[in-house]
């Protein structure tokens, strides 16, 4: 079952839309799914849904709506491709941490979720990064998260685990920022890192010209086996 709920902001000064795919039987646990700069859009939400035949409730906060809500753009159209990163660049990335934290505070306090964990695709990648830094998320993890090399400086912050998708192919991070992350993250004792040799960026969404099956049905058991250890 899936609904549409409303999320306060951390200071009570505004709300947003976040997408809820719920399981079938009770949940204990919940994932925040976090969006592509293509908006909480039909592969977010699928995303969720798959979450929620596991068993966890699911919820996509819409992060883009300061700027413009509700949006929902397909990466394969080349005139959506652009106004995504138009919007992408209007977006305040603190913010939109903060956002992922009061999502994990309704999961817990509104819907009776004990655990909570966080992923994220591409700048929701990075933003998975930047919620295992800023918030008490139970587990994290992120798909070919963008620009992690400038924020490697949180890495201390990171008290709980943290699981990162890394395409050796990544047109958006070049072999300079895999280096960095591997070199500042390898022997962290809560970061695991996995390479996906040749692949690109954006290998695991639900749709679209960009997914590799076998690689994203890799990736996507491991994230099920790590939220297993980690939040049930």
């Amino acid at each position: 079952m899936s609904e549409t709920v409303t999320i306060s902001t951390l200071d009570g000064e505004g709300s947003f839309d976040c997408y809820c795919a719920r399981p079938s039987g009770e949940a204990t646990a919940a994932i925040v799914v976090i969006q592509e700069i293509f908006g909480v859009n039909r592969g977010i939400r699928q995303k969720c849904d798959r979450l929620a035949e596991d068993g966890y409730l699911a919820l996509a906060p819409d992060l883009f709506w300061r700027v413009q809500p509700n949006v929902e753009l397909d990466p394969d159209i080349e005139a959506e491709f652009a106004e995504a990163l138009e919007l992408m660049g209007k977006f305040d990335q603190d913010l939109g941490v903060r956002d992922i934290e009061a999502t994990i505070r309704h999961a817990r306090e509104k819907l009776g979720c004990e655990k909570v964990g966080a992923v994220g695709y591409c700048l929701g990648g990075r933003l998975a990064f930047m919620t295992a830094t800023r918030t008490d998320a139970d587990a994290s993890v992120g798909y070919y998260a963008v620009g992690v090399d400038n924020l490697l400086r949180e890495k201390h912050a990171i008290a709980r685990p943290l699981m990162l998708h890394i395409p050796t192919a990544d047109h958006f991070v070049p072999p300079e920022v895999q280096a960095a992350m591997h070199e500042g993250l390898d022997d962290h004792p809560r970061v695991t890192l996995h390479d996906y040799e040749g692949l690109d960026h954006g290998f695991a969404t639900e749709f679209g010209q960009r997914r590799n099956e076998e690689a994203a049905q890799l990736a996507d058991q491991r994230t099920a086996e790590f939220f297993g250890e980690h939040l049930r």
